[in-house]
């Protein structure tokens, strides 16, 4: 008796798991919001900086309706902790993307850590992240 052929292997991760190169700041935003306790994969750097630039941008407009009413400060707050989680991840996803682990993230509890973050955040992706593909 003879059996039919295996399936063809498929990659070992998902399309989405990899890094959006050349991410335009609308698609940034939504992976950073539909990824947001995904740990795993990569994330470019126009995916995480177009990340860090909506926060900025949200904080300032926070900041200027804080100015009007106090109670804008509690959406703030509310803001904050909703966006903890994800902000987290993508740190990890472009640790990933260089070939470093996220647990990297706690060096920024240190007097020059964000330092070192900061250039690594802004390093080029690495050969070495495609372990990290899942």
């Amino acid at each position: 008796m003879s059996y039919p052929p295996p399936p063809p292997l498929q990659p070992m991760y998902s399309a989405d798991s990899s890094a959006l190169r050349g991410a335009s700041f609308g698609q940034a935003v939504q992976r950073f919001w539909t990824k947001y306790a995904t740990f795993d994969g990569r994330a470019s750097r126009s995916e995480f900086w177009y990340s860090v630039l909506f926060g900025v941008l949200v904080s300032i407009v926070f900041d200027v309706l804080e100015l009007a009413s106090n109670a804008f400060y509690f959406l703030a707050i509310i803001y904050v902790l909703a966006a903890l989680v994800p902000n987290i991840a993508i740190g990890a996803r472009r640790l990933h993307d260089i070939g470093k682990s996220g647990w990297w993230q706690l060096i920024a509890l240190t007097c020059v850590g964000i330092i070192v973050l900061i250039v690594w955040f802004a390093t080029a992706e690495k050969a070495e992240g495609d372990k990290y593909n899942v």
